[in-house]
């Protein structure tokens, strides 16, 4: 099944690993990928108040699954956050993907980062459960993401009964 589907990311950081995900996905007859933004988009809609919420509400739009894509500074960034935010709020299938071993073609491979879904959690039977245990979290190089995207989209659209 087709499915349009959010990559949340640090832009700054890790935009060329993120480019060899969403190229990965893109070629394949199978996904449909989301459109992939350019730093001037999200930049014009810092320029306005609210910009960003109305922004990120836009592209949130009509999606089943959002795909956080983490690496080293991913998990203290604010619309990171925001977005995972809106995601659960929003009844997304969400998944986390752990990008550091990807080589950047100008810095190489990075250090690892936390899992931004270690940073929200919900109460359930008396305990905080994070989200990192609601949701599954792969290594695109050790789990094989290029072979595998696909198949972990739909898992998570499924899980959240889409």
């Amino acid at each position: 099944m087709t499915r349009k589907v959010f990559f949340s990311f640090h832009y700054s950081r890790d935009v060329r690993r993120i480019v060899q995900v969403r190229n990965s996905w893109v070629v394949r007859p199978e996904g449909e990928a989301q459109p992939f933004y350019d730093k001037a988009e999200f930049e014009e809609a810092k320029k306005s108040a609210g910009g960003i919420e109305k922004w990120i509400e836009q592209q949130l739009k009509g999606t089943s699954v959002t795909v956080i894509l983490f690496g080293a500074e991913t998990y203290d960034r604010k619309w990171v956050r925001h977005e995972i935010k809106r995601s659960y709020e929003l009844k997304k299938g969400m998944l986390a993907i752990d990008i550091h071993r990807i080589k950047d073609p100008q810095k190489g491979t990075d250090v690892q980062g936390k899992n931004p879904l270690d940073y929200w959690s919900i109460e359930k039977d008396g305990r905080k459960v994070y989200f990192s245990e609601i949701y599954k979290t792969y290594d695109w190089v050790n789990d094989d993401g290029y072979n595998n995207l696909s198949s972990w989209i739909e898992k998570a659209a499924k899980a959240a009964g889409r």
